[in-house]
């Protein structure tokens, strides 16, 4: 199946050392996602090409002489800065790579399922970015022609925008970063201020706030249940109502969620 030019990611490669920039290229061919623009064997040489050739995204190596993967970014001007997946032998900056918001960080030798899902996660991400300069465009048309504020117009495109939603979680324990599969999460609960992802029989620890992680999940799919909880509903096999008004949601995991009576309309279409 070809790609049209909007899905496409044209692409550097950054590596000091020729045969791994080689590889990479030869790795890459096999991604019809992705247009190799360029490779390039230190930071100036990528430096002056990121300026010439405005590319998508950088394949970076970290370490490299005279200037690292973490100094050259600080070298380029923000709004030509393009999407990073770092390459590298150690897995030691892991949790500075995610502090500069790179896509993705990726072990040497790459290993082709975790290329291909970085890239996914690239394209993912080129998408939601082209839907947000959209709707700056089209803001900016609107308010010329109205002589409405931004901020009316702005309202009335979050309402007619379409919801992305994050296909796996990023969460960082220490130095080191999982990545969880939505579609593999059970239920969340919420611990102070953190939270508590079960999935596959693990849970996982996760600093964020309720509001901002049910942000990220479908809710056609997550569903809150109590004021502390949010359900995966296409693992809900039983709901038994008690006498007081409450329910309780029997997972496919075997798990036992209480449901408040405040969220009683979320469990209508089992019935």
């Amino acid at each position: 199946m070809t790609q049209n030019n909007q899905e496409r990611l044209r692409a550097l490669i950054v590596d000091d050392e020729d045969l791994a920039r080689q590889g990479m290229e030869m790795r890459l061919q096999k991604f019809e996602q992705v247009e190799v623009l360029r490779s390039c064997a230190n930071a100036k040489e990528a430096i002056d090409a990121i300026i010439e050739l405005e590319p998508d995204i950088l394949f970076l190596d970290i370490q490299m002489p005279g200037m690292t993967g973490f100094e050259m970014i600080r070298e380029i001007q923000s709004d030509i800065l393009p999407m990073i997946i770092f390459i590298t032998a150690y897995d030691a900056f892991a949790l500075d790579a995610f502090k500069i918001h790179a896509i993705d960080y990726l072990l040497k030798p790459v290993e082709d399922a975790r290329l291909g899902e970085a890239i996914e996660m690239a394209i993912e991400h080129k998408a939601q970015q082209s839907a947000v300069n959209e709707k700056q465009r089209l803001m900016n048309l609107v308010v010329s022609l109205t002589g409405k504020s931004p901020q009316a117009i702005g309202e009335l495109l979050d309402d007619e925008a379409p919801a992305t939603h994050a296909d796996r979680l990023a969460i960082k324990d220490g130095s080191s970063i999982t990545f969880v599969p939505v579609r593999d999460i059970d239920w969340v609960d919420a611990a102070g201020d953190y939270m508590c992802v079960h999935a596959n029989g693990e849970t996982h620890i996760m600093r964020t706030t309720m509001k901002e992680l049910e942000a990220k999940l479908d809710p056609t799919i997550f569903q809150r249940v109590h004021r502390s909880t949010i359900v995966n509903l296409e693992r809900v096999e039983k709901v038994s109502s008690h006498i007081n008004g409450e329910f309780h949601l029997t997972l496919s995991c075997g798990s036992s969620l209480k449901m408040s009576r405040s969220y009683k309309e979320k469990i209508k279409h089992f019935f």
